[in-house]
């Protein structure tokens, strides 16, 4: 029986994912971010559970990764085509761009399918993560997106420049070979987990003060703090 027990977890990451999506497709983005974020802590709890009760397999490593390609990749990338869709006429009257360009969002699925593979396949990911996580990139988009649509006054044309050109870097930064630290705390103690502690401060507060648009901020931070971590280390390693 324990040995469905991560399974049943993974279904359930899958099952919150689908309802993100159908929210997406609402466009209620605080349900989407809501969603996803149930979605992750199933994904969490099924890893831990397949350690604790020792029931790893084949199957739930393949559904694992079923899984998260729609809570972390399709979800989002339905959120930022909602979103373009809805905002497409600040960049341009045209037809053929009104009706297209929106499209660019799943960029967002393709390369997290991309990363899904990659990540299979890798044996250097496990300690550290090779390029920007899923999970991370969904929380990025779903909290960017809810939070353009309550926090942002006026949505302008620059915006809606920096919003695709994000669906882009963030695509390339989840193939890409930046190390970036896990969010897994093997103690407590904070020596060794400096850059985790701050991280976890930082968008706590920015919660505090932003609401749930303050994750992207947190999750911006997570990136810059990994380039950070990889500069520090390439320096020490070059001594």
């Amino acid at each position: 029986m324990r040995k469905h027990i991560p399974n049943t977890l993974t279904s359930l990451n899958l099952f919150s994912g689908c309802i993100a999506c159908v929210m997406a497709f609402e466009g209620l983005y605080l349900w989407v971010v809501v969603w996803v974020i149930i979605a992750a802590l199933f994904d969490f709890s099924d890893g831990f559970a397949a350690r604790l009760l020792k029931a790893y397999s084949p199957l739930g490593k393949e559904l694992d990764s079923l899984a998260d390609m729609v809570s972390f990749g399709v979800a989002p990338s339905l959120a930022a085509f909602h979103f373009l869709s809805e905002n497409i006429t600040l960049i341009s009257h045209n037809a053929l761009v009104m009706e297209y360009l929106p499209y660019i969002a799943f960029l967002l699925a393709v390369f997290s399918a991309l990363r899904l593979a990659k990540f299979n396949i890798d044996e250097r990911q496990t300690e550290s993560f090779i390029g920007l996580n899923t999970p991370a990139n969904a929380m990025f988009w779903v909290s960017f997106c809810y939070g353009l649509t309550t926090n942002v006054p006026v949505i302008s044309s620059n915006l809606m420049y920096i919003f695709i050109a994000g669906i882009v870097v963030f695509s390339l930064l989840m193939v890409s070979e930046i190390s970036m630290f896990s969010l897994k705390i093997k103690s407590l103690r904070f020596k060794g987990n400096e850059s985790r502690y701050f991280l976890l401060i930082f968008t706590v507060g920015l919660i505090a003060y932003m609401g749930l648009f303050g994750i992207s901020g947190g999750i911006l931070l997570y990136i810059a703090l990994s380039i950070l971590n990889n500069r520090n280390n390439r320096s020490i390693a070059e001594k």
